[in-house]
C-alpha cells in the first residue's frame, strides 16, 4: 500500500515526506494506522552514524495508533484495537524466554538492522529499497508494520494520541526504577538527566514512595519542571557540584540509587560516586559506540553496584498497560511532558527535542 512517510536520506539531513510502498503485514504482524509517534533521542542516533545505519531510511519508534489488519497468526490483536508498538525481539533466545526481552539476543538486529529478522525489506520506492522495519516499526509514518510481539493493546478510554513514548522513553525511564532498581519507601536516589527518561524516573520514584528524589541537569526550566513533578531537590552542575550536594543532603553517606540518563560520561562518574556503600547506579543513557569510563575500584570494592538498563527491564505487554492505569489515576502524569506538532513539521519537533525547547515531542498524524 501507498503510505507518506519521513524519509532521511543522508547523514545529519533533514526528513522530507516522501510517497512510498509498504508491504502487506505476514502472518505474525499487524498493520496499524498511526496517529501519533513520540520522537526520542534515538531517533537521532542512526541519522548522525553514532550508530551505523543505511540509507535512505523511516525512523520512529514510539508509534501508537489502531489495528488496521492482522495476520493469519496473530492471537493477540484484531483489528480496531488502539496499540502502542514498543521494541522488538526475537521470542526464541533465552532472555526472551525468560520474560527479559528487552535483553534479546539479537536486540541490535531486531531493532537497529532495519529490515525484519530475516533481512527482508518493508518499505520500497519503486525500485529502491527504503530501509524501515526501525525497533520492529518506522512509526515516523502514516502506517507502519509491527510483530505481534511488540505491539501492544492498550485501552480505548485515554487518548492515543499521548500513549506512544509509552513504547520507550517513558517506560525506560519509569522502568529503570520501578523494575530494575527496586528502591524502597524512604529511599534516596539521583537522577542525572531532566529528559523525558530522566523526568519518567522522578515520577516513578514519587510512585514507589522515595523520601529524597533529586535532579540533575542544566536546563533550568527541565530542573522547574522536576521539581513540579516531585523532586525534592534539584541542582545544575554548572552552578554547583552535585556530588557534594547529595553527599551533604545525606550526611556523607550517599545516595541509595542513582540513574545516568543522557548519555554523559562526566554524569555518568558523578551518578556513580553519589551512591553510597552498598548503593546502585542504574546507566540509561547511550554515549557513542567505543565510549569508556574510569571508575573508582576501591569505591566499587565496597559493595557499590553499576548496571546498565535497557528499557527499564520492561515486558511491554504489562508494563504499559501498568503505566496507562496509574496515569488514569492520577499518579503518573507524563503528560505534563509532552509537546505536540503536526506531522509536516517533523524537523521543528527534532530540533526542539535537541535544543531543549521540547521535553517529549509527539508528532500527530
Amino acid at each position: 500500500m501507498q503510505i507518506t512517510a519521513a524519509v532521511m536520506r543522508e547523514k545529519g539531513g533533514k526528513f522530507s515526506l516522501e510517497q512510498i510502498e509498504l508491504d502487506d503485514p505476514r502472518e505474525d504482524e499487524v498493520l496499524v494506522r498511526m496517529v501519533s509517534s513520540g520522537i526520542c533521542h534515538t531517533d537521532t542516533l542512526p541519522r548522525d552514524q553514532v550508530v551505523p545505519a543505511p540509507f535512505p531510511a523511516v525512523y520512529g519508534h514510539e508509534g501508537a495508533g489502531v489495528v488496521e489488519k492482522v495476520g493469519s497468526k496473530v492471537a493477540k490483536l484484531k483489528v480496531g484495537d488502539h496499540v502502542v508498538m514498543s521494541c522488538h525481539h526475537c521470542g526464541t533466545c533465552d532472555t526472551c524466554k525468560t520474560g527479559e526481552p528487552m535483553y534479546c539476543r539479537d536486540f541490535f538486529k531486531a531493532n537497529f538492522g532495519f529490515a525484519r529478522m530475516d533481512g527482508s525489506p518493508t518499505m520500497h520506492k519503486g525500485d529502491e529499497v527504503i530501509h524501515g522495519g526501525f525497533f520492529g516499526q518506522s512509526s515516523f509514518a502514516t502506517y507502519a508494520i509491527g510483530n505481534e510481539r511488540s505491539v501492544v493493546k492498550v485501552p480505548d478510554d485515554v487518548p492515543l494520541e499521548l500513549l506512544g513514548p509509552l513504547g520507550c522513553g517513558i517506560q525506560t525511564g519509569a522502568g529503570a526504577v520501578i523494575n530494575s532498581l527496586h528502591p524502597s519507601a524512604g529511599d534516596s536516589i539521583v537522577i542525572y538527566g531532566a529528559g523525558s527518561v530522566g523526568l519518567s524516573a522522578v515520577l516513578a520514584a514519587v510512585v514507589t514512595g522515595c523520601a529524597m528524589i533529586i535532579s540533575v541537569d542544566v536546563n533550568e526550566e527541565r530542573l522547574a519542571l522536576a521539581k513540579e513533578l516531585g523532586a525534592t531537590h534539584i541542582f545544575n552542575p554548572t552552578k554547583t557540584n552535585p556530588v557534594e550536594e547529595v553527599q551533604k543532603l545525606t550526611g556523607g553517606l550517599g545516595s541509595h540509587f542513582s540513574l545516568e540518563t543522557s548519555g554523559n560520561l562526566e554524569a555518568l562518574r558523578n551518578a556513580v560516586d553519589s551512591t553510597r556503600i552498598r548503593g546502585e547506579c542504574g546507566m540509561i543513557g547511550a554515549p557513542a559506540f567505543g565510549s569508556e569510563i574510569g571508575l573508582d575500584t576501591w569505591g566499587l570494592l565496597l559493595g557499590r553496584k553499576v548496571r546498565g538498563i535497557c528499557e527499564g527491564d520492561a515486558v511491554p505487554d504489562l508494563f504499559i498497560p501498568r503505566l496507562v492505569e496509574l496515569y488514569k489515576q492520577g499518579r503518573f502524569a507524563f503528560d505534563k511532558l509532552v509537546k505536540y506538532y503536526d506531522f509536516e513539521d517533523i524537523n521543528t519537533a527534532v530540533e526542539d527535542g535537541e535544543h531543549g525547547r521540547a521535553v517529549k515531542a509527539i508528532m500527530r498524524f
